[in-house]
């Protein structure tokens, strides 16, 4: 993996690690400041949605080709956000960001309003003041629209949107006439579609890794950026307070990703 693939791809409609950009029309742009003490919250999009509607895509390599899903039990997307979401916590935390990571204690949490599911304790966390980010990958094929941030629905766009969307690309507000996350106060980031060139190099284990780092450093830039950092402070010099506990199993498999979908919602 080049370490170019870990820088953001300017205004380019393809990037070399996660492929096409958004090419719907962004009708926003982030002019609010954000907090630079701002508490960030990362959560995984479909945590809580195995084996109901909203389950998450399966990836082209499994659904077109007739690979073996990367876990039993739960989409391919899911397993990448997984992944992703907590690497960017790692970094993030290494570099003296206010970040911490959701993950509900069951797969499968059927309303939607349950207080354990991510769209509930997003909401929640948005409420108090805090940004609220759920990591997705998008659908390959026609089905897919390709990398972006799509903002809040509950507050006026900000710096950390801004600049997540010069990274990855964005989305029109109100994509698809609304959806969960956003309506709640969170923002969606779409890393990519599941499929080449992004797909191979996080299944092929001799990149994965690599593929992985690169998608956690253009994440951790743009926030440090959107807060008014200089992307890769050292720690010594960020600010120290407020600082969550490291998830466990970062940088290896996402070891949140074995817990077992349950039967309800309660």
């Amino acid at each position: 993996m080049a370490p170019a693939a870990a820088q953001a791809p300017g205004q380019a409609a393809r990037d070399p690690l996660t492929g096409v950009r958004s090419r719907l029309g962004r009708d926003w742009v982030g002019q609010q400041p954000a907090p630079s003490d701002v508490a960030i919250l990362v959560m995984a999009g479909h945590a809580d949605s195995q084996g109901i509607a909203g389950a998450g895509t399966g990836g082209e390599a499994v659904d077109r080709f007739g690979a073996r899903p990367m876990q039993a039990g739960i989409r391919d997307e899911l397993y990448w956000n997984l992944a992703v979401a907590k690497a960017v916590v790692a970094l993030g935390q290494q570099r003296g960001l206010t970040i911490r990571f959701y993950d509900p204690p069951a797969r499968t949490i059927v309303n939607g309003d349950d207080p354990r599911t991510t769209w509930s304790v997003g909401k929640a966390h948005a409420a108090q003041g805090g940004y609220a980010l759920e990591i997705h990958f998008d659908a390959y094929g026609r089905d897919g629209v390709g990398s972006g941030l799509i903002p809040a629905l509950q507050r006026q766009p900000n710096s950390i949107d801004e600049s997540l969307a010069q990274a990855f690309g964005g989305y029109p507000m109100a994509f698809r006439g609304g959806l969960g996350g956003p309506r709640r106060g969170i923002a969606l980031l779409e890393i990519g579609k599941l499929e080449a060139p992004l797909e191979p190099a996080l299944r092929n284990p001799a990149s994965r890794q690599a593929a992985l780092a690169a998608i956690a450093g253009r994440v951790v830039a743009a926030l440090e950026i959107g807060l008014g950092r200089q992307p890769g402070v050292p720690p010594a010099l960020a600010a120290p307070g407020g600082l969550s506990r490291q998830p466990d199993g970062v940088g290896s498999e996402p070891e949140a990703s074995r817990r077992q979908a349950s039967s309800g919602g309660g």
